[in-house]
């Protein structure tokens, strides 16, 4: 259910003082630009300002509500997501070379998962690489695996920016929902394509319109709606797949994130968006209710993704949903596994809520109802003979 910004609990004095400096910034850039900045950059700043954004700033992001976290991704919930998709990503190397790129690495736990399944398979790479703008999110990387998995120290390091070409596999989990989106309005009134953004009203940030032109006007109008509607396109994450498939040399990228292919995204009863901000595992739907202070996100396009890709010169390998690559890549043998390991203590208390635990989390990895379907796998790459392991079954290229 998406909540209205009064239905959310109210921040603390500090996280209120911040996003108010947060504020000033915005507003200081709108009144520079005359009057009205588009919504993607507002994104921008509210998510990645040094100090200051969303994920620059030092709140906590991932994990329980109890402990302060706003929303959970796949590598919280369980090990089992990362040791089933070292797997796939086991294959892409043994194919490539042993390099592994992660980009926007979250907590850190899910290098440690990859790191330790690949370990387990024999495929260890060589380098495993994090590229992570936001400092703060970094020094949280490097005391999780100077904790948890010390022992491959000499293998990570954290990159600044991609390399200019490189052959492995790049591992993205939940990085494109959070680029900077352009806010579309294919306007009723004589059919003119508007784009948001944001200006200033009596002190605070309000929405605003102006005429879309350039490339994201030529984007809207390769889009067949029927005006009045209302939705987003990413033109950062377009760019950013487009980079990186000019850099791969041999190798694939393998992209996890929730969205759709262009046709569902876009679909008639569709409007409106797919536009979100998630605070303290709350969903809302006000971007400017203290900015800085909810992650905002929205829907990827993952025929924009594949698109960016082919016209690069990569291929598509496999579109899967999350519940279907996971299961080719064997999740359900790995949970099975796990439970035979603790078999020494299968009588404890402690053995039996750790495998409910992670028969809980798996369930909610691969339900239908849950990330099982609405998370997509896509894997793009040049130079990987197939077929892919984790899209052995249910593979969704014709859908794309």
């Amino acid at each position: 259910m998406t909540l209205v910004a009064a239905d959310l609990p109210l921040p603390g004095d500090d996280a209120r003082a911040a996003s108010a400096a947060l504020g000033a910034i915005i507003a200081a850039e709108i009144a520079a630009r005359g009057g009205w900045i588009p919504f993607a950059r507002y994104m921008e700043l509210a998510l990645y300002q040094p100090d200051l954004g969303y994920y620059a700033g030092g709140s906590h992001k991932f994990g329980d509500h109890r402990a302060g976290g706003d929303f959970l991704t796949a590598p919280e919930l369980t090990p089992l997501f990362g040791h089933a998709l070292a797997r796939q990503v086991a294959q892409i190397l043994a194919a490539s070379a042993p390099q592994v790129i992660e980009a926007g690495a979250g907590s850190g736990r899910l290098a440690v998962d990859l790191l330790n399944g690949l370990d387990a398979l024999g495929r260890l790479p060589e380098r495993y690489r994090i590229l992570e703008l936001s400092g703060e999110l970094r020094v949280r990387q490097q005391a999780l695996l100077a904790e948890q998995a010390p022992q491959y120290a000499d293998r990570v390091e954290w990159l600044d920016a991609l390399p200019e070409r490189f052959s492995g596999c790049l591992v993205g989990n939940e990085v494109l929902d959070a680029m900077p989106t352009q806010v579309v309005h294919w306007n009723g009134d004589g059919g003119e394509i508007m784009e948001g953004g944001v200006g200033v009203v009596d002190g605070r940030l309000v929405a605003s319109e102006r005429p879309a032109h350039g490339a994201l006007l030529e984007a809207a109008r390769a889009l067949p709606q029927a005006a009045p509607y209302r939705s987003e396109i990413s033109l950062a994450a377009r760019a950013w797949v487009s980079d990186l498939s000019r850099r791969l040399e041999q190798g694939a990228m393998i992209l996890i994130d929730y969205g759709l292919p262009r046709h569902e995204l876009y679909h008639p009863q569709r409007n409106g968006g797919t536009l979100r901000c998630h605070y303290r595992h709350r969903v809302h739907d006000d971007p400017f209710w203290f900015p800085g202070l909810s992650d905002i996100t929205s829907h990827v396009d993952f025929t924009a993704a594949a698109e960016a890709a082919f016209d690069s010169g990569l291929e598509v390998l496999g579109y899967a949903s999350q519940s279907n690559f996971l299961l080719n890549c064997g999740i359900g043998e790995l949970m099975s596994r796990e439970r035979v390991g603790a078999g020494d203590t299968a009588g404890s208390a402690s053995a039996g809520a750790a495998d409910l635990r992670a028969r809980g989390a798996v369930n909610v990895l691969i339900s239908p109802n849950e990330m099982g379907e609405l998370f997509k796998v896509i894997a793009l790459g040049h130079g990987v003979p197939g077929p892919l392991l984790g899209f052995a079954r249910g593979d969704r290229v014709h859908a794309l």
